[in-house]
C-alpha cells in the first residue's frame, strides 16, 4: 500500500469489534509515527497508550453517564486501545533557548510562539499514526480532547505544560455497524476551490 492509498482509504471507524491488538502491534505503529517532522528537531511529541481499564478509565472521564445513554457511536467505546500524541511545552523552549536557536526569541516562553509547535508536532504524529493504522488494515478514528483535556492530563499523570488536540482509537473494524458522521455529505471540495498558484 503506497501513502496515497492509505490517504484515499482512511475513514473515521467509529464501531469496533471488542478484540484486542496484537502483541507489539502498538509499539510498533508509534515507533513508526514518531518519526514525523519535528520543530527543531526538538522530538518533542511523546504517546499516551490506553488499553484495557486505561481505555475505561478514558470514557469514564471525557463521557459522563447522562451523555453515554443517547451517545451515538457506542461502538466507538468498542476500540481496544486509544492513542493520545502529546507535545511538551517545555521541550520547545528549551530547545529554542539553545545556542543555535536563541536569535529567534523563542526560547524566552511558550507565549513567545506566534504557532504553538508543540501542537502541529502532535497533529503530525497524529496523520502518520492514522495512515500506519490504515496500511495494517485496521480502523481508526480521531476526535477532540476539547475540554477533557485537562481532566485527561491529571487523570493519567500527564506533565505540566503537555498539550493535546485529541485522541485515537485503533481496532478492528465493525463494518456491519458504522454509522457515518453527517458531515461526510459534504463531500470533498474540488482541487480548483483549494489550489491557488502564484497568488490567492
Amino acid at each position: 500500500m503506497t501513502v496515497a492509498d492509505a490517504l484515499h482509504d482512511r475513514r473515521s471507524c467509529r464501531s469496533f469489534i471488542d478484540r484486542p491488538l496484537g502483541p507489539g502491534i502498538l509499539d510498533n505503529l508509534i515507533d513508526k509515527a514518531r518519526r514525523t517532522p519535528t520543530a527543531g528537531n526538538c522530538q518533542g511529541v511523546e504517546f499516551l497508550v490506553l488499553e484495557g481499564d486505561g481505555v475505561t478509565a478514558y470514557w469514564d472521564t471525557t463521557l459522563s453517564a447522562a451523555r453515554r445513554v443517547n451517545f451515538p457511536w457506542p461502538g466507538l467505546l468498542s476500540a481496544p486501545a486509544l492513542v493520545i500524541p502529546w507535545g511538551l511545552t517545555g521541550r520547545y523552549v528549551a530547545r529554542y533557548a539553545e545556542d543555535d536557536k536563541t536569535q529567534t526569541g523563542l526560547g524566552d516562553s511558550s507565549e513567545a510562539w506566534p504557532v504553538p509547535y508543540w501542537l502541529t508536532d502532535a497533529a503530525f504524529a497524529a496523520m502518520a499514526l492514522q495512515l500506519l493504522v490504515v496500511e495494517l488494515g485496521l480502523g481508526c478514528c480521531f476526535f477532540g480532547l476539547f475540554e477533557h483535556e485537562e481532566a485527561v492530563a491529571k487523570r493519567f499523570g500527564v506533565p505540566d505544560g503537555a498539550r493535546a488536540l485529541g485522541s485515537i482509537a485503533i481496532g478492528y473494524p465493525d463494518e456491519r455497524a458504522q454509522r457515518p458522521s453527517g458531515s461526510v455529505d459534504r463531500g470533498r471540495r474540488p482541487l480548483s476551490g483549494v489550489l491557488h498558484r502564484n497568488s490567492w
